[in-house]
């Protein structure tokens, strides 16, 4: 596994090669740039394998032409366009390092005293960005961890496809069966998508008959509804105000939608197994579990978005990776208050709000914490945050230690933990 930092790295001096890249979908824009101000100009190379030669080749021919030593390679933080490069890049002799998209907005009014965004002008910032100090190094998984990493964002994926799906079947049924959602209550429940599947309009529920309707909700609920709510439903159905014109379109789309939620499902299911599988091959899983409430399939995704826990020396640098770093804004007696960043990796802080929430629950982990802060005034949302980072924190001196989670310690003992 690469040494991953999220700290600021001071790695410019008289013998180092600043190479930057500004990149694209199909295209990348290439910057050199040496010791004193000298520089190449921004050259554009393609995102294959013949392009990403053409910038090796030029950074080889500078570094050998200036005589220098070192080589850093820096780019922003662009998501999936750049894998490809870095992975390229990755096995060279270089240092790679990312950049804060926002730094280089902001810096990018300093070169030329102009406010313009073009391609050869944002390589350019990013070399002024590293030149100050302000880079990070990149997050490259490996192994087990890598395959956690994009199980997990599928399984991310597949979650904001399903919640498009439940969307989308609510505002179908309301035009065409109104009472449903009122009996039902919950679209989402095996019960309201069984019945959608098999007798979606009202006239198709009547013709059930209202034993038939008590027998198959009463089979799918395993005896949670039953003739009441079946008499409700079979009501609603025979008064239903649905509307009567193009249905044809309407049962169409509910019927691909609740194929589409099952096929959801599925899919969910297998990441999951895969992700359980990775995760028994990752020493220090056992650790992170050993904390009641945080279950497998949110320890897969931690390790996906962090890469390894043991490759950080530092809390506050896996807390900025988190983005659940605190900042206030204060001027001279003005005190403002303090807020987390939001500057880290998104997923890896819904994990740990979840995570928070399972464990605030009556008789969990966090339980005694949570309601200590709550009493304090604390907010409820501010108080799960807090919950979030004491996780973390945990979470880290448990891989750090080599050590299980005892529940029962006291709070004091668990902030030594934490330190």
């Amino acid at each position: 596994m690469n040494k991953i930092k999220t700290r600021k790295e001071e790695i410019v001096n008289p013998r180092t090669l600043i190479a930057t890249v500004d990149i694209g979908k199909a295209s990348n824009m290439g910057y050199c740039r040496c010791p004193h101000g000298r520089e190449i100009k921004p050259f554009e190379f393609s995102n294959n394998a013949g392009g990403f030669q053409k910038f090796w080749d030029r950074i080889c021919w500078t570094k050998a032409e200036h005589h220098l030593e070192e080589v850093v390679v820096g780019f922003e933080s662009t998501g999936v366009y750049g894998e490809p490069l870095v992975n390229f890049l990755k096995e060279k002799p270089v240092k790679l390092v990312q950049i804060n998209p926002m730094h280089t907005k902001r810096m990018k009014d300093l070169e030329g005293n102009s406010p313009g965004k073009t391609d050869r002008k944002d390589p350019k910032v990013i070399a002024d960005v590293i030149e100050l100090g302000h880079a990070l190094s990149v997050v490259i998984p490996e192994g087990a961890a890598a395959n956690l990493r994009r199980l997990s964002v599928a399984r991310e994926r597949a979650l904001q496809r399903r919640t498009v799906f439940y969307n989308q079947l609510q505002d179908l049924v309301f035009l065409l069966f109104p009472e449903f959602l009122q009996v039902m209550n919950d679209i989402k429940t095996r019960s309201a998508l069984y019945l959608l599947g098999h007798c979606p309009t009202p006239e198709e529920m009547v013709s059930r008959g209202l034993e038939a309707l008590t027998r198959i909700l009463r089979k799918v609920s395993r005896g949670k509804l039953g003739k009441e709510r079946a008499e409700a439903l079979y009501e609603g159905a025979r008064t239903s105000v649905g509307l009567q014109e193009g249905r044809k379109g309407i049962l169409l789309e509910i019927r691909e939608i609740v194929s589409q939620l099952e096929a959801c499902k599925q899919f969910i299911g297998k990441l999951e197994q895969e992700m359980s599988r990775d995760l028994k091959e990752i020493p220090y899983s056992n650790s992170l579990l050993s904390i009641k409430g945080i279950g497998e399939v949110t320890v897969a995704g931690l390790i996906g978005e962090v890469g390894d826990f043991r490759q950080f020396h530092t809390l506050s640098e896996i807390t900025k990776l988190a983005g659940l770093d605190l900042f206030e804004i204060s001027s001279g007696k003005q005190r403002g208050n303090r807020h987390i960043s939001k500057r880290g990796r998104p997923l890896l802080r819904k994990l740990l709000y979840f995570a928070a929430l399972n464990t605030v629950r009556k008789k969990g982990v966090m339980h005694a914490c949570y309601q200590a802060y709550l009493k304090r005034g604390m907010l409820k949302g501010k108080a799960l945050i807090a919950i979030a980072r004491k996780l973390l924190r945990i979470l880290f001196a448990l891989v750090r230690d080599h050590s299980q989670f005892v529940q029962g310690f006291s709070q004091a003992e668990l902030l030594d933990l934490a330190a």
